[in-house]
């Protein structure tokens, strides 16, 4: 147990550091030893948020962010968490369009998520930044998917994500979705401002709330909501 902590916090803090051939090679090594695909990336996830938080003290810059998503995708391309994936995700929990929303080019949050919620059996689709609400609802309309999820690094972009939840009122496809919004910004108020289900801080809680909509959508049990994601 003591030798799995260990890897566990080693892993956590080569990715805060960036050391993309560490966190490989330990990541590895995890899963020999038997930690689960979705629990490793549970721990990078961890790590990626201690790197999101050297971004806001202004000691990372963007350039570091885009090299810890690399590491991210990288982790995600080891034989055995692809193999375990292929063969875990064959039955969909459900399909999910998201975007960055209008006056945003920020994608790495986004793309964790949309990895995240890949591994664990969605279906994505996935519209790029800088996404106008006209695009959220023609996908909608195409797609016909579970849930929406909204994402947006900058404040001003809480106005964009109520648009696109306004836009879906008036068009009447509101109540045929579920809507997540995500960005470190959001709290349970901004959330019902805007006019989303459900807020997540990070990808990890974010994965989590939609798996327990999906449970609920789909008769699997009752969902174990996280508290801080429902609004």
């Amino acid at each position: 147990m003591n030798n799995l902590k260990e890897l566990k916090e080693s892993i956590i803090k080569y990715v805060e550091q960036l050391d993309e051939e560490k966190v490989i090679e330990l990541s590895r090594a995890a899963i020999d030893e038997g930690i689960e695909p979705l629990a490793l990336l549970e721990i990078i996830n961890e790590g990626m948020n201690r790197v999101g938080k050297l971004y806001e003290q202004k000691d990372y810059f963007i350039a570091d962010l885009i090299v810890a998503g690399l590491i991210f995708r990288e982790v995600l391309t080891l034989d055995k968490m692809k193999a375990h994936f292929q063969n875990d995700c064959k039955k969909r929990m459900g399909k999910v369009v998201l975007g960055t929303v209008k006056g945003d080019i920020h994608d790495i949050g986004k793309d964790i998520f949309k990895g995240m919620l890949e591994t664990n059996g969605f279906e994505v689709i996935d519209l790029g930044v800088d996404t106008p609400k006209e695009v959220f609802i023609e996908s909608v309309e195409k797609e016909k998917p579970d849930i929406v999820g909204l994402s947006g690094a900058l404040t001003y972009t809480i106005e964009s994500m109520r648009e696109v939840v306004n836009g879906f009122i008036e068009v009447g496809l509101r109540n045929q979705v579920k809507i997540i919004i995500g960005a470190n910004h959001i709290n349970e108020d901004i959330c019902k401002y805007i006019g989303a289900d459900g807020f997540a801080n990070d990808a990890s809680i974010g994965t989590k709330v939609c798996l327990g909509w999906m449970k609920r959508i789909n008769k699997q049990g009752e969902a174990n909501d996280e508290k801080s994601g429902i609004c």
